[in-house]
This record gives structure tokens, C-alpha cells and sequence, in this order.
């Protein structure tokens, strides 16, 4: 009995204790930017693990994977990552993007570093885990010999190197271009005065033109378009054998976050001048008038086949004078397209 009783008090102390702790959690959990900034970086992570695992493949197992095969990495790893966190974060899975939101005043400035962190962060810890998934094909491939360069190089799993065909500039060029593509149409995917994708289907829909991109326009730089993609796992290799030689290789680090930054805002930039401004938009209904509906004044018809009877003037004292019911203005129950 003192055994039992002793087992219940510690279970009752137990539920004391934690009760506070799960308590706290849920309410900070439930907070908008911690949501935003999990769902970020899941979704992220989500992203990077099928895209880095099908680069994997085609480096380390020929016969396993091919340039196609990582198109489709990428781009059904972004529409899973669209997804997990479209409704919560709106899934950028890109600083390209989430700079452009806030270049543009969509998102508050304020949100910025929650996302990149978050984004980071999910990018780091997908490298880690296609390191630990991969490691022995990637020490069998190499010869435990971990480098950027040469026909048993590795590091290109990560992160994106320039080709020799390319210069630096071609490169820069290359991903600002390629990037606005990206978000241009990503514009006009989204675009509910346009002609959006059907609702449910823009995940898809985005993961195709990932998709396209990298068949059309991946070849010269490996169409980064996203820091959030390049930068974490160049760290990653950095620290986990690579060496400096990631950063130092034909100096191009800097242009996978610096281009993609230019190119997305200057995509956002053409679309909104070119397409969105010449958009028609639909009429729009004066404020307040759906709560007077039932006292909308109607519009008389200018001629009428049968003309209005002569009324005879009542007298009406002032005591037996009706109440008079206010009438709202009209400005706030006459639609604008009645005129």
C-alpha cells in the first residue's frame, strides 16, 4: 500500500510540474512568428532533402539518377514544402522571395530574420542528414578524399559551383535572370486578378515550373536562385571536411545570394509594372452597403408606359404627422455600377 501510494504521489507531482511546462509551450508555440518560422524551416528542410538526395544520386550512382531526376527532386520537393507551410508562412523556402515581400511592403520587415533563419537552419540540417544518409558512397566515390574540384569532387552535392564554360559575370547574370523568371512567374501564379493556378493546385503547379527552369535554364550555374539553397549547405561542407576551398573556388560563393536577391525583385518589379497594372479590376462596392440592402433606393426608369397617377394633396396636422425614418446616405446603399 505505501508503495502505491508513494507511485501516485509521484505521478500527481509529475502532472504539477509539467502541466505549467506544456502549458507555456502551446502558448508559444501558437504565437504567429514561431509558427511562421517552424513552418519555414520544415519546410525548407523538407525541400533540400529531395532535391540534395537526387543530386546524390546522380554524382555518386550513375546508373541511380540523372540531370532530369534532379529537376524532379527539386521540384516535387518544393511543392511538398508548399504544401506543409503554404497557409501558415506562405512557404517561401527562398531569401530571394521573402526579400522581395518585404522590399515591396507585402511582409513587415520585421518577419525577415525569422524567415531566413528559419530557412537557413532547415537547408543546414538537410545537408547534415544527406551527409549521414550518403556518407559511405560518398568516402567509396572519393577515396576519402573530400573535394571541390576533379573527377571524384563531392562538394557539388551541396552546393553550386561555376562550370569552366561560364565566367563570373555570365554567372551573376545568369542567376539574376533566371531568378526573376522565377518570381515573375510565381507572380502570375498567385495572381488572383489575373489567371491564377486552380485553388489547390499551386503547389503543383510551382513544383512544374521549378521543373522547367532547371531543364530550360539550369546548365550554366546549377540555377541556385536561393540563398537559403546555397549558402547552408556550403557551410556545412566547409565544416564538415571540405575545406576553404568552397568559398574560394573560382570565387563564386557570393553570387548565388547576392544575384538572386537582384534578379526577384527585379522580376516582382516587371510583373507588377507590365501585367498587373493593366489588369482590369473588377467594380467595387461602395462600404456599408450590403447593411441598408433591404432599403437600397431603386433607379427609375426614364420612360414609362403608363404615366404616374395625380396624387391630391392631404393636410396633415402636426399631431397625426407620421414619424419620419431616417434614411442612410446614399453613398452607402446605391452600388457603383448602378450609374
Amino acid at each position: 500500500m505505501a508503495e502505491s501510494d508513494r507511485k501516485r504521489r509521484s505521478t500527481r507531482n509529475s502532472k504539477m510540474v509539467s502541466s505549467p511546462v506544456v502549458t507555456k509551450m502551446q502558448a508559444i508555440m501558437q504565437k504567429e512568428m514561431v509558427r511562421e518560422f517552424l513552418a519555414e524551416f520544415m519546410s525548407t528542410y523538407v525541400m533540400m532533402v529531395f532535391g540534395l538526395g537526387s543530386v546524390a544520386h546522380m554524382v555518386l550512382g550513375e546508373k541511380f539518377g540523372s540531370y532530369l531526376s534532379v529537376n524532379l527532386g527539386f521540384g516535387f520537393g518544393v511543392t511538398m514544402g508548399v504544401h506543409m507551410a503554404g497557409n501558415i508562412s506562405g512557404a517561401h523556402m527562398n531569401a530571394a522571395l521573402t526579400f522581395t515581400n518585404c522590399a515591396l511592403g507585402r511582409m513587415s520587415w520585421k518577419k525577415f530574420p525569422v524567415y531566413i533563419l528559419g530557412q537557413f537552419l532547415g537547408s543546414f540540417l538537410a545537408s547534415a542528414t544527406i551527409y549521414c544518409l550518403f556518407y559511405s558512397a560518398i568516402i567509396q566515390f572519393s577515396g576519402g578524399h573530400l573535394t571541390v574540384t576533379g573527377p571524384t569532387a563531392t562538394a557539388g552535392i551541396f552546393a553550386t559551383y561555376l562550370p569552366e564554360h561560364m565566367t563570373l559575370w555570365r554567372g551573376f547574370l545568369d542567376e539574376v535572370i533566371v531568378t526573376g523568371i522565377l518570381q515573375l512567374c510565381l507572380f502570375a501564379i498567385t495572381d488572383k486578378e489575373n489567371n491564377p493556378a486552380l485553388q489547390g493546385t499551386q503547389a503543383l503547379v510551382i513544383g512544374i515550373l521549378i521543373v522547367v527552369i532547371g531543364l530550360s535554364l539550369g546548365m550554366n550555374t546549377g540555377y541556385a536562385m536561393n540563398p537559403s539553397r546555397d549558402l547552408p549547405p556550403r557551410f556545412f561542407t566547409f565544416i564538415a571536411g571540405w575545406g576553404i576551398q568552397v568559398f574560394r573556388d573560382r570565387d563564386w560563393w557570393w553570387v548565388p545570394v547576392v544575384a538572386p536577391l537582384l534578379g526577384a525583385y527585379l522580376g516582382a518589379i516587371v510583373y507588377l509594372v507590365f501585367i498587373g497594372s493593366s489588369i482590369p479590376r473588377r467594380p467595387q462596392i461602395l462600404e456599408n452597403s450590403m447593411k441598408y440592402e433591404d432599403r437600397r433606393i431603386p433607379v427609375l426608369p426614364k420612360t414609362m408606359s403608363n404615366p404616374p397617377t395625380t396624387l391630391t394633396p392631404v393636410s396633415v396636422s402636426p399631431a397625426n404627422r407620421p414619424s419620419v425614418r431616417t434614411v442612410p446616405p446614399l453613398s452607402d446603399s446605391i452600388h457603383l455600377e448602378h450609374f
